[in-house]
């Protein structure tokens, strides 16, 4: 039986593609390609709905099938695809049972999903790192973002079955694992005395003293808690790297787009923790040309770049979003919101060399992704001048980079 997965979009996407994978599988689906889509942009769209299109060329025969947030999203345009034969929602993807034939349209109401389904896997496939999905959902309202309508509320995994596929993958041989979801600093909301995400990875690391890393995915700084800071400090198995959900850099943006933090809220959090764990690094995503974003607005998010000392940006030209409060907010010209865009990630380039720099000379411990790159502990991609099997650890000397990639020894 053949079933390829096309993954779009964030980590846990692809930590979902492999339970997907595994559910199709056990329906009996032969020959198929599942597109697990995102929804994040309307370009994520397009993209998902270009590969559908050129799949069906290159295989007419293959059955496609249409499942993840933009198929929860936009149901009846995926549907209305001639190359489409099933879309399945978020929800209905993790149950074998909706797998297999039915009606073209197999998508319920994600808000009216109040638990989250442990999803035990050994292996995924093609990863040197694990994910453990250990939340879903989002509580807020972004005025930017559709995901709650593609994924629903907030919602958790009990920390017993969190620290159990840990152990799992762990046992498969694993060093590394990832702890994802759409909204992991709100992890423990609807479980039974509201545990948080610091007590999770306190247990973790606790329970599974095999583990040799743990990394969290990308985080809301305002929401990260004592006990996560702490371990932060004093745990050298959590790894030195945080991705930030920033956004922006002007307070005004940042209230238009319904966010909860400040501008001096960022500062402050990436100045707290670099005083608890002096070697970590720092990623953010950042929006450029929101509605009403002015240049003095867009010239404070490239100033807080250098502000948190950010060395990896994810930058995201603002898309309007049918059914997102911002799509009716005065637009900026599609010209200038490209251009704010390339400048972001010129700054960030800059910033991503300056770092490289510093590592120069640096002795770090890197994780093979592959036989000829890796990820050190500050999540620094490393190519290697030898031949390491994928998985391993091992200590090298930074001897350069290429502006990109620390080279190694």
């Amino acid at each position: 039986m053949s079933v390829d997965v096309v993954t779009f979009g964030c980590r846990l996407n692809a930590y979902e593609s492999e339970v997907m994978r595994r559910e199709a599988s056990s329906a009996g689906i032969d020959n198929a390609v599942v597109v697990n889509t995102c929804a994040v942009t309307a370009e994520a769209v397009r993209q998902a709905k270009q590969t559908i299109r050129r799949l069906k060329r290159e295989r007419p025969d293959v059955r496609v099938i249409i499942t993840g947030c933009a198929a929860q999203t936009e149901a009846t345009t995926f549907a209305a695809m001639p190359e489409v034969d099933r879309v399945i929602g978020n929800e209905e993807k993790f149950d074998a049972r909706s797998w297999l034939a039915g009606a073209k349209v197999a998508v319920s109401d994600i808000m009216s999903v109040k638990t989250m389904r442990p999803q035990m896997v050994g292996s995924i496939e093609g990863r040197a790192r694990a994910f453990v999905q250990v939340q879903n959902g989002c509580d807020h309202r972004c005025t930017f973002c559709i995901i709650p309508y593609g994924r629903g509320n907030s919602r958790s995994l009990p920390m017993d079955e969190v620290v159990a596929q840990t152990r799992r993958f762990v046992v498969s041989g694993y060093r590394e694992v990832v702890l994802t979801g759409v909204d992991i600093t709100s992890y423990g909301t609807n479980l039974p005395a509201a545990p948080r995400l610091g007590a999770l990875v306190k247990r973790i690391l606790n329970e599974v003293p095999e583990l040799a890393r743990l990394r969290l995915s990308s985080i809301d700084s305002v929401e990260a808690d004592v006990d996560l800071l702490d371990a932060l400090a004093n745990e050298p198995r959590l790894m030195p790297h945080l991705h930030l959900s920033l956004q922006a850099g002007d307070d005004l943006i940042l209230k238009r787009m319904k966010r909860r933090h400040s501008r001096s809220d960022a500062i402050a959090f990436c100045e707290r923790v670099r005083r608890l764990r002096p070697d970590i690094a720092f990623g953010a995503d950042i929006i450029a040309g929101f509605p009403t974003e002015s240049e003095d607005m867009f010239a404070r998010s490239l100033e807080l770049v250098d502000e948190c000392g950010l060395t990896q940006l994810h930058v995201f030209p603002f898309s309007p979003r049918p059914g997102a409060p911002a799509a009716l907010m005065p637009q900026v010209d599609r010209a200038v919101v490209k251009q704010r865009a390339r400048r972001l990630r010129e700054k960030g380039e800059m910033a991503l060399r300056g770092h490289l720099d510093r590592e120069i000379g640096g002795t770090r411990r890197v994780l093979a992704e592959s036989r000829s790159m890796g990820r050190t502990e500050q999540f620094t991609s490393v190519r290697l001048a030898a031949s390491i099997e994928p998985g391993v650890i091992v200590d090298l000397t930074m001897t350069g980079h290429d502006g990109r990639h620390l080279l190694a020894a």
